[in-house]
């Protein structure tokens, strides 16, 4: 641990240079900041509770985010734990470290390695973008960093909480996106807040709960289904959570977010098929036909649906190029990325090794836009180096997952925990095939938060969290 000191400064003194960059960017967090003493004595005061309490929160933010407030959260989460590691170092309390959280650290550390490299020009971008560029890049380096800070806050939990707290508790976290989806789907647009007011464009009615947009509400409500599936697998009472489960499906369908049915399908596929039975089958396929038939009974979803057969996926009279020249004035989507990904992997071309920089995707793009397929996206920013170290992170996810659900000394809850897990990461490695699931923060804030428990001791007795409350 001599050298996770060493670690700590050097991954303080970076984001201590971020924060600085933001903060002149954006005074909002010069001023939370000044919050941060004062937080950091309530959180040392009640640090179980408040760990659980921010994680709940922060699906509560996107809304704000006009106004720099999850960028703020993420600054204000990452000092607090990295001032928490350095109060237990001090102190010469031991802080908890797996195999993983080191990959996690050192993967973050080298994302940083094109943040440095874009001012000394070292990369693609032209030396007239690099002003404009880098502030982008620190913040999403910055972004990402975040995740770490989850990971290793609610490690340093293990022992103290239960795994089944910690992913029971998060369940919390649907409370208020869920509530204001509702809220969407029932009162009139005009009768909601500015903040709260749903997606209305050529795609018509789409809620967005409090993840800023249909796509970000779509991936978060997936993993949560994986969730709420995993406790309906391990509890006698399972009325509540059907019902919950059904809500959530109820939500997903209501985004009109036709990947959303594409990563429900995987997600299930994933869940049923390594222990089918008929009851399983029954199960999932009456979820399907439910989730499809409610999706296709509206207009939209039917244009939706129906559009697919209009490109180069399933009518082999549109190529490629044809797709293209029809993406100008067909307005169909898949077109419209397929012309997306043509334009970004023609300018990859001209970096292919290095790429042009993290966050610097939408200078490339024709239509100033995401690029709809985050490993495009990796090999436009960071080039072939970058979409090795990218699939090699997934991959060791996967890899740790798949190793304790063969583990005989994994327990039947633990197993069915990492089952959802694997379930959810196959589904959102097919939906970043089309969609900017990288830049959900909030989704991965939760993910990691999820992922940093997999491998604690099951089945315990209770944590001191449920005692003090």
């Amino acid at each position: 641990m001599a050298y996770l000191g060493y670690l700590v400064g050097i991954i303080g003194t970076l984001m201590g240079i971020a924060i600085g960059l933001m903060t002149g960017a954006n005074p909002l967090y010069a001023g939370l900041m000044l919050l941060v003493p004062a937080a950091t004595v309530f959180f040392f005061k009640n640090v179980e509770f408040s760990i659980l309490a921010l994680l709940i929160l922060r699906s509560a933010l996107d809304p704000f985010s006009d106004r720099g407030i999850p960028g703020a959260f993420a600054i204000a989460f990452s000092a607090l734990t990295l001032i928490y590691i350095t109060v237990q170092l001090l102190c010469k309390r031991p802080v908890q470290m797996d195999a993983f959280g080191w990959f996690f650290i050192g993967w973050i550390l080298i994302q940083g390695i094109w943040v440095v490299l874009l001012p000394l020009n070292g990369l693609g971008l032209g030396s007239e973008q690099i002003p404009a560029a880098l502030p982008a890049a620190v913040r999403e380096w910055v972004r990402i960093s975040s995740w770490l800070m989850a990971y290793l806050l609610v490690f340093q939990m293990k022992g103290r909480l239960r795994p089944e707290q910690v992913a029971s508790g998060l369940l919390l976290a649907l409370v208020i996106p869920v509530s204001t989806a509702f809220l969407q789907m029932v009162v009139p647009g005009h009768l909601l807040p500015s903040f709260l007011a749903v997606n209305v464009n050529q795609d018509g009615f789409r809620i967005n709960g409090t993840l800023g947009v249909a796509n970000t509400f779509v991936t978060f409500l997936i993993l949560f289904i994986g969730l709420t599936y995993w406790k309906i697998s391990t509890v006698k009472n399972r009325l509540p959570w059907f019902c919950l489960l059904g809500a959530l499906v109820l939500c997903l369908v209501t985004t009109k977010v036709l990947v959303g049915i594409v990563m429900l399908v995987v997600l299930i596929a994933a869940l049923v098929l390594p222990r089918l039975s008929f009851g399983n089958l029954i199960g999932a396929a009456l979820i399907l036909t439910l989730m499809i038939g409610l999706f296709g009974s509206t207009e939209y979803g039917m244009e939706r649906l129906s559009s697919v057969s209009q490109t180069p996926l399933l009518n082999p009279d549109i190529d490629v190029s044809r797709a293209i020249l029809l993406a100008s004035y067909d307005q169909n989507s898949f077109n419209w990325r397929v012309a997306q990904w043509s334009a970004l992997m023609g300018n990859w071309s001209n970096a292919p090794i290095l790429g042009h920089g993290l966050q610097t995707t939408n200078f490339f793009s024709p239509m100033f836009a995401w690029a709809h397929n985050d490993y495009v996206r990796v090999l436009v920013e960071e080039g072939i180096v970058g979409i090795i170290l990218f699939l090699l992170f997934l991959g060791v996810q996967l890899i740790r997952l798949v190793r304790l659900i063969r583990s005989p000394f994994t327990g039947r809850s633990q197993k069915s925990f990492c089952s959802v897990l694997v379930a959810f990461l196959l589904s959102a490695m097919v939906g970043m095939l089309t969609e900017n699931i990288w830049s959900h923060t909030a989704l991965f804030f939760y993910w990691f938060s999820l992922f940093a428990i997999v491998d604690w001791k099951w089945g315990e007795e209770d944590g001191v969290l449920l005692q003090k409350i």
